[in-house]
């Protein structure tokens, strides 16, 4: 029992330090440890090292509001790995990969060049309910793909 009590006498920056070294779940993981772990996994210097560099794109309004805009750097990492939040423009939408951190991006038809894309007798764009992107491209006919 002397020996697990040893490892809370770090102090909180050095286990901080260690936990910003490891990923999301094994910060997790080590907030289990102890209440002096718990401390250092929670704080905003661990998971600003799991949050990307540099600022992310500008969010759709409203889209990590609810029900309170995010109160920490890890809630703010949990809100981006829960599922994607749609950008400014409607037409990407982002997320944070829960294991590493890394953006993810999802592009709508509409953001993407579709040759002949314009073209009736080719591509009609079709709304779509219940998808994060109001419409997506048909394709009517098929003369190649490359």
């Amino acid at each position: 029992m002397e020996e697990a009590c040893e490892i809370a006498r770090l102090p909180e920056e050095l286990v901080s330090a260690a936990l910003a070294r490891t990923s999301p779940r094994d910060a997790c993981r080590a907030a289990a440890v102890s209440p002096a772990f718990r401390a250092a996994a929670d704080s905003d210097a661990v998971w600003a090292c799991f949050l990307p560099p540099g600022a992310l794109p500008p969010l759709a309004d409203g889209d990590l509001a609810a029900p309170a805009p995010p109160s920490s750097k890890k809630e703010l990492f949990l809100r981006l790995s829960a599922g994607p939040a749609l950008l400014q423009d409607r037409l990407v939408s982002v997320w944070l990969d829960r294991e590493t951190g890394a953006k993810c991006y999802m592009l709508s038809a509409r953001n993407l060049f579709i040759v002949w894309g314009d073209t009736p007798q080719y591509w009609t764009w079709i709304p779509l309910e219940d998808s994060r992107f109001s419409e997506g491209a048909q394709l009517m006919h098929v003369c190649w793909f490359e």
